[in-house]
């Protein structure tokens, strides 16, 4: 096994970091209603950055299989594949806009602060989106005849 696809599987763990901190908030609106916002607030960064290094390490992957046929058809058909990148490309700039925005002009240091979360999680996309035009590039069957690629 290649060295960057055992890397990748840390994906998992951040994964699973990330469902924690989605689930942490709720045990504050249980014990005392909205009035702990600001840990709810720290509580979301941390979940975007642990989303954002989880998509990360999961663009180490080889671009040269696919994880499921599903995949394998949207990678191989030129105009979904097409679409399915500007989707993702349109998404990730999003994001990375939106972080941007509310670090560089919200008034609100909880804002401020959870701009981090959101640039990070923008980042991880960033590195998704090359991995996604990877794919693209080795599953089309308009301009590939590798027989090492998979075919269905």
């Amino acid at each position: 096994m290649k060295f960057f696809q055992k890397i990748s599987y840390l994906q998992y763990p951040m994964m699973l970091f990330a469902m924690y901190f989605a689930i942490k908030p709720y045990t504050y609106i249980f014990e005392a209603g909205m009035e702990n916002q600001d840990k709810m607030f720290a509580d979301l960064n941390s979940l975007l950055i642990f989303m954002g290094l989880g998509i990360s390490f999961s663009t180490l992957q080889d671009t040269t299989k696919t994880q499921n046929k599903f995949s394998l058809k949207i990678w191989q058909n030129p105009k979904k594949g097409k679409r399915t990148i500007f989707f993702i490309a349109s998404f990730t700039f999003s994001i990375l806009l939106l972080g941007l925005g509310l670090f560089l002009f919200s008034e609100k240091q909880q804002f401020k602060d959870l701009s981090f979360g959101i640039i990070a999680l923008a980042i991880g996309l960033i590195g998704f989106l090359k991995a996604s035009i990877e794919m693209f590039n080795n599953h089309r069957l308009d301009k590939n005849d590798n027989p090492t690629i998979e075919k269905p």
